[in-house]
């Protein structure tokens, strides 16, 4: 891996795969030495085929990466807003689980948005950068 990072690889990292081929995004996740793909989309369908929760899954494992779904507890769209969603038991359900992947892998929250101040994924990026997690996001 190259040397991306000044002082240590950070905790966990996040990426969006709008303009991505699916080749594309798993170099990205190559490039990073990512292990676990953790789906953060609410709903995880897409326009594109590769990008469809049952054919993401099934590339992603082909190349050898794991691959969670955890829309169900951390995905967006959440009425009243995300940041309040935040103080559900849902949302530290969902983290608490994240935690436990992030510690023992090397993992990479993904969902739609390129850019992560375009995405839900900014709210967990912070909640985790609260819990003194160093987040990395792929752009």
């Amino acid at each position: 891996m190259k040397r991306l990072f000044s002082d240590k690889k950070p905790d966990v990292f996040t990426i969006g795969y709008s303009g991505r081929k699916i080749s594309s995004l798993i170099r990205l996740l190559k490039d990073f030495n990512i292990e676990v793909v953790v789906d953060v989309r609410r709903f995880p369908t897409s326009k594109i085929d590769d990008y469809k929760r049952e054919n993401l899954e099934r590339i992603l494992g082909e190349a050898g990466f794991k691959y969670v779904w955890l829309g169900d507890k951390l995905g967006g769209y959440r009425r009243g807003g995300y940041a309040s969603f935040m103080d559900s038991e849902e949302f530290v359900e969902g983290i608490e689980r994240l935690i436990e992947i992030i510690k023992s892998n090397v993992t990479c929250i993904l969902c739609l948005e390129k850019k992560p101040k375009y995405c839900h994924r900014r709210f967990i990026a912070r909640a985790l950068e609260e819990m003194g997690f160093d987040v990395y996001h792929i752009i």
